[in-house]
């Protein structure tokens, strides 16, 4: 059952940062890097949890050998010039989650097909291929957009935009 509520993304990811730290083991570096004053969102923190741990498991699988993975959020304004070139964003106050990696990279033809159904880059018996496309969903579900940014051999950085909500302020236990 999806219940969406006011959440603080920011505490979120501290909450479950040893949760990504066994997920990602010795040979992965984690850097967070929380925004000051971030705007809350509404959306089922389940929902959002699991899109966070699908982009890191991603992310770790891309640096077999190790590397960094960085998770930054902030606060960001989407104008009507910047959705101009953005078609799958509205003009609107949004918080970003921005999920990068060391790790090899893709090439343009694997980043146009990522968020395809079934789509994946790992060998038989590896994974389904559901990770992206179900972030995809859930992200588009709650309003927000969702990008990636690629190169081979120069890692990969992904930007999950969820829409500000100005209902109230995040309960003191969420």
């Amino acid at each position: 059952i999806v219940e969406p509520r006011i959440i603080d993304l920011n505490r979120v990811i501290a909450d479950m940062e040893t949760l990504f730290r066994r997920l990602l083991g010795e040979e992965v570096r984690l850097h967070i890097g929380p925004s000051d004053d971030l705007w809350p969102v509404k959306m089922d923190r389940g929902q959002f949890e699991q899109v966070l741990i699908n982009l890191l498991v991603n992310a770790r699988d891309a640096m077999p050998g190790g590397g960094q993975i960085t998770v930054e959020t902030a606060n960001f304004v989407a104008d009507d010039e910047y959705v101009r070139t953005h078609v799958d964003m509205e003009p609107d106050k949004y918080v970003m989650i921005s999920v990068s990696d060391t790790g090899a990279g893709m090439d343009e033809v694997t980043r146009s097909k990522i968020f395809e159904p079934f789509f994946t880059t790992k060998r038989k018996g590896e994974g389904t291929g559901l990770g992206l496309s179900t972030c995809y969903g859930i992200v588009k579900q709650n309003g927000g957009s969702i990008s990636v940014c690629s190169e081979p051999g120069q890692g990969t950085t992904f930007k999950v935009y969820i829409p500000r909500t100005t209902e109230r302020k995040v309960p003191k236990s969420e």
